[in-house]
């Protein structure tokens, strides 16, 4: 048994020691202490309802709660940052502390985490020598500043150092790096990044059981990732580390979906069994996740195993809680082991909050996209093709996320050839007519001839999401990254405009002429928009996109992300807070077949299900 109850944050008041290890066990301020931990993002998770979350992680039992850090959030342009409204970290921490709850913070600079390259920022990638998680000078110099600022919020909320009930007591360094390995002096480098800025908590790092051995560093404690429970696992950390207490920082309660693929969901009587074997053992532990929430907008992940593999805007894991924070099996499972374990009444769980079903939203009026480029784009003109990331926009730091259209003229048709360079997906048009895709299977594509005279050739590529994970983070281009050919000869003088819908262009799309009522039947690519009208308090809901094919929905401005009608995804989470009363404007960028009508409904729909073997 552990009885945690007296051992909060700010109930160990003007403390010193922090957490410390001691013959195989933690100890808290001197007094034995075991994680019971979980994974919630505020990144991923709205605002309004971190507080709501944490509650229900202490009615489940658990009193530590570990989350990420996306650097490509705070530091969206070099040297610009942003610890503001929902990436306001200080005030997430100190939300922790006020419920009740320690933190393991996890701040990488990698982290992996199904967030578009890991978390760095795209503008890393200007540099065409740059090296990734090594000490390549580019590299650490950018780490170096931004650790610089990211520390004057975290130090000051450590355990042992703040007075008033600081939440830190371990952070870790970097993220699952033995399964990178690329640099041996790399693991050093960003240990004594945070010890020379000022973290003093105990220092952990994470790893699955092949990249252990791989991932340490001297004074860190090796913890373990895993889902399944193989034998001497948990005593294979004591062949890396003597006398040391165990620790699964990922046990992975779900797992995570890609576009084209089955909902992933696992076994709620397994999972819970494993971590009542794991607990059996005096482990501590950390359900990754706890609570998954949204990669709202364009900040999904993407796999590149075999092929490339983007993962969908739901984050919901198949979690202990869900997407929109509602209860599972899972949660009441565990509730009672981990009240078993403690032998104390939990708190109760909050009440959940009901979802509301608007029906169907009619969208009544669009707008092509090749109206609106003339009115609101100024294209970049290139001899060549430039990707994303080296246009000079967004005070020269390039296009993190989104849409870019590359055009130029053609004289005839034959044979478009990519040779592997659309990252990651091209419609193709000439003048407006669609003419086929190009991505990573279709490299090759029929330009039919036409009339006498010079014809406009577009490529409308879409990012969809940079790989997180793996040895190919160096390879995160997108856009165009090399040169296209018709007929063997490499296309040359391009207008290059830059789609990347931020909140400034979906402002000023509603003020564009030219939008008009929607026809009987429209072939996009085009924005469409309409209004959902709210007479009381609004209530979280899912949009449900049946009819329409791909494209991404913005609601008062917010993007909520994409939609494919490959599935798994169905619906998209539309948080309550990001509606008010009256009206709430609705607009769809929709790539090629619109519907008219979207459903909101008060149940989510993420797929197909299958089991994780």
């Amino acid at each position: 048994r552990f009885n945690w109850s007296e051992l909060t944050p700010l109930g160990l008041w003007g403390r010193t020691l922090g957490l410390q290890t001691e013959n195989s066990q933690f100890l808290l301020e001197g007094m034995p202490f075991r994680i019971f931990g979980g994974s919630m993002h505020y990144f991923r998770v709205p605002r309004e309802y971190w507080e709501d979350r944490m509650l229900k992680m202490r009615a489940c039992g658990l009193n530590t709660l570990t989350t990420y850090v996306p650097w490509n959030l705070h530091e969206k342009e070099r040297g610009k940052f942003d610890f503001s409204k929902n990436l306001d970290l200080r005030a997430f921490l100190s939300l922790a502390a006020k419920n009740g709850l320690w933190v393991i913070l996890r701040p990488g600079p990698y982290i992996c985490s199904e967030w578009d390259l890991g978390g760095l920022p795209s503008w890393l990638l200007q540099d065409p020598e740059m090296q990734l998680r090594t000490t390549y000078k580019g590299f650490t110099e950018a780490v170096d500043a931004y650790f610089d600022r990211l520390m004057r919020v975290v130090v000051p909320l450590q355990a042992s150092t703040y007075k008033k009930g600081g939440p830190i007591i371990a952070v870790q360094v970097e993220n699952e790096y033995g399964s990178y390995a690329k640099d041996p002096n790399y693991m050093t480098y960003v240990k004594m990044a945070l010890l020379n800025r000022g973290i003093v908590e105990l220092l952990m790092t994470s790893d699955n059981k092949n990249g252990l051995s791989f991932g340490l560093v001297e004074g860190a404690l090796a913890t373990v990732n895993f889902q399944k429970l193989e034998p001497g696992l948990l005593k294979y950390l004591d062949t890396v580390q003597k006398d040391q207490p165990k620790m699964v920082m990922e046990y992975w309660t779900g797992w995570f979906d890609n576009w084209g693929g089955p909902h992933y969901v696992f076994d709620a009587d397994e999972m819970v069994n494993t971590v009542a074997s794991i607990l059996k053992t005096g482990a501590s532990i950390n359900l990754y996740m706890f609570h998954g929430g949204t990669n709202f907008g364009f900040m999904n992940g993407a796999l590149e195993a075999d092929e490339y593999k983007a993962d969908v805007t739901s984050y919901d894991y198949d979690a202990v809680l869900t997407e929109a924070g509602d209860y599972t099996s899972k949660f009441f499972k565990l509730r009672q082991l981990f009240s078993m374990v403690i032998g104390q009444p939990l708190p109760l769980p909050p009440m959940i909050e009901s979802k509301a079903s608007y029906g169907a939203i009619l969208l009544h009026q669009y707008i092509s996209l090749w109206d609106v480029l003339p009115a609101l784009v100024q294209p970049i003109k290139s001899e060549l093709p430039v990707n994303m990331e080296n246009l000079h926009l967004n005070d020269s730091i390039g296009q993190p996320h989104g849409y870019v259209l590359y055009e130029t003229v053609i004289f005839g048709g034959g044979q478009l050839h990519t040779r592997d360079h659309v990252r990651d997906r091209a419609q193709v048009f000439v003048n407006t007519m669609y003419v086929g895709e190009l991505d990573y299977n279709t490299v090759e594509l029929s330009i039919p001839e036409g009339q006498q005279g010079f014809r406009q050739l577009r490529l409308l590529v879409e990012n969809r999401g940079r790989v997180n994970y793996g040895l190919a983070l160096n390879e995160q281009r997108k856009g165009l990254i090399g040169d296209v050919f018709l007929n063997k000869t490499p296309l040359r003088n391009f207008k290059i405009y830059s789609l990347e819908m931020k909140p400034a262009f979906m402002k000023s799309l509603q003020h564009v002429s030219g939008w008009s009522t929607v026809p009987d039947y429209f072939v996009g690519p085009a924005f469409f928009r309409g209004r959902l009208w709210i007479e009381q308090q609004p209530q979280d809901t899912f949009l449900k996109l049946q009819g329409w094919e791909k494209g991404v929905v913005f609601v008062n401005g917010q993007n909520l992300g994409r939609y494919w009608k490959i599935g798994p995804q169905e619906t998209l989470y539309l948080p309550g807070p990001w509606l008010r009363r009256g009206g709430n404007e609705i607009v769809i960028f929709e790539e090629r077949t619109a519907g008219r009508i979207i459903q909101s409904v008060d149940i989510p729909y993420l797929g197909r299900t299958q089991y994780v073997d």
